[in-house]
């Protein structure tokens, strides 16, 4: 297994820390709002590459933090009149709500930074006493970036290029550093915000510093994978390494992953200019599985552009699949029992090599796209040799293949029975009958596909419309 590292610039052959367990941690979001389709793509790319390590075999230590405490929470706890755990406490809510519709699996740990603040605490103190972090006037307390010799190696910057562009990375209270490159470990607070105590004074972390707590908390010293964004790489990570690894006397992080950013119909997203959707706002429109597919078409490190017409595409997509399930589960519900034929064996072999080629494709730096194309030929597999005269062990054996490599990649492809009424039927029945007589065959097949993917079966007749539960 590979895995492009961001450290070196290259792929690597996966070896972890300790045979046959991975300690992974990916950077969560700050909670101050329902999340947005860029917070999606980490979450279920990263999701996914957990879920192929644990398919081959690996346990999987997963800790994925929420940033409960950030300017961006005070000012909407201000703006609402509450307090600023009550904000990121409905949004942390909300989050787990959309990750489930995503089928993004919970962390096996999700980690708080406002209940690690002892742990950041011990740690910003360690480095001052080591000489890393220093002391401000109004007791801000920064570290000094030179002091540590690796800075820029993750981001692959020049640290007097970083002083050249220092300009447009100064902050109030630029004036107390002992040099421009120099970032906040702990900063006092302002009126009306949340504090902690501590011996510099009474005020909050800075944003990198919980990162490196957290992760060395729950996964030890030194971890695995670190992921998340790209746009993470400098400053968030870069610090962290920085503090972390000064602190620790240990390597941070053995791989680094990111993904790549995604655009809204070629532009990159924002409020301002009207192309920002949350996740909340895809799932009016569509089943978040169609989302989780769109995702996974291309590959994490490629950008990825967002429009109407590609989630289409990926709707279609994802429906050709559960529609081939559907369609293998009735053949095999109706089909002969007893054992598969010599034929039926080979053929089950041959579908073998598309399970190959999907090992092969996520076995190189986690290809989801080649992965789900390999799932699409085994789909074409199923429907061209799965039919009327196969035996229902070879119809389910097929069905089983699709649907485990589906649920590797997090794709829920076969859909439960959900008891519809039978009223409810004859309802879809009779708008299908109706949108067959204005010719709109499109809505037709459309109802014919929803009833299916529920279990109903229709058959139409001489006598008209027949439908049964599969």
């Amino acid at each position: 297994m590979k895995i492009y590292n961001t450290l070196s610039k290259k792929k690597e052959e996966f070896v972890p820390i300790e045979e046959g367990k991975v300690r992974m941690y990916v950077c969560g979001p700050t909670v101050y709002n329902l999340i947005h389709i860029g917070n999606a793509r980490p979450m279920i790319v990263f999701d996914t590459v957990r879920r192929y390590m644990e398919h081959k075999g690996l346990e999987v230590n997963y800790v994925s933090n929420f940033t409960d405490v950030d300017d961006k929470i005070i000012k909407k706890a201000v703006e609402e009149g509450v307090d600023a755990a009550v904000i990121s406490k409905r949004y942390i809510e909300e989050c787990k709500k959309d990750m489930e519709a995503m089928n993004v699996r919970p962390a096996t740990m999700h980690p708080l930074a406002t209940e690690e603040i002892d742990g950041m605490l011990d740690m910003i103190g360690k480095l001052v006493e080591q000489g890393y972090a220093y002391k401000a006037e109004d007791g801000t307390v920064y570290f000094r970036t030179r002091n540590f010799k690796g800075y820029g190696k993750l981001s692959h910057k020049n640290l007097d290029d970083l002083q050249g562009g220092n300009r447009s990375l100064l902050v109030s209270g630029e004036g107390q550093k002992e040099d421009g490159l120099d970032f906040v470990l702990w900063k006092p607070k302002k009126e009306g915000e949340p504090y902690w105590e501590s011996p510099w004074c009474n005020g909050r972390p800075g944003w990198h510093i919980e990162c490196s707590v957290m992760s060395k908390r729950y996964l030890g010293d030194e971890i695995d994978i670190h992921a998340g964004g790209e746009d993470l790489v400098f400053p968030h990570h870069e610090n962290e390494i920085a503090q972390s690894e000064a602190a620790n006397g240990k390597t941070f992080a053995r791989y680094w992953m990111h993904n790549a950013f995604l655009n809204i119909d070629n532009r990159k997203m924002s409020k301002s200019a009207g192309n920002f959707f949350t996740v909340r706002d895809i799932s009016e429109k569509y089943d978040l599985q169609v989302l989780r597919f769109f995702m996974l078409s291309a590959h994490y490190r490629s950008p990825l552009n967002f429009s109407a017409e590609l989630m289409e595409a990926a709707k279609n997509g994802y429906e050709r699949i559960v529609t081939s399930v559907g369609n293998l589960n009735y053949l095999a519900g109706n089909a002969a029992q007893g054992e598969m034929s010599g034929e039926e064996k080979k053929l089950l072999a041959e579908a073998g090599n598309f399970e190959a080629k999907f090992d092969e494709a996520m076995d190189d730096d986690f290809n989801t796209a080649d992965a789900i194309a390999a799932i699409f030929e085994l789909v074409k597999f199923a429907n061209t040799y799965g039919n009327e005269k196969s035996s229902a062990a070879f119809l389910t054996a097929l069905k089983e293949k699709i649907v485990e490599l589906s649920d590797i990649c997090g794709l829920l492809v076969e859909k439960k029975e959900e008891g519809m009424l039978d009223e409810d039927i004859e309802g879809l029945i009779e708008e299908r009958q109706a949108a067959r007589k204005a010719k709109n065959f499109a809505r037709a097949d459309e109802i014919r596909k929803e009833l299916l993917e529920k279990g109903i079966i229709l058959e139409d007749t001489r006598e008209g419309v027949k439908w049964k539960r599969a």
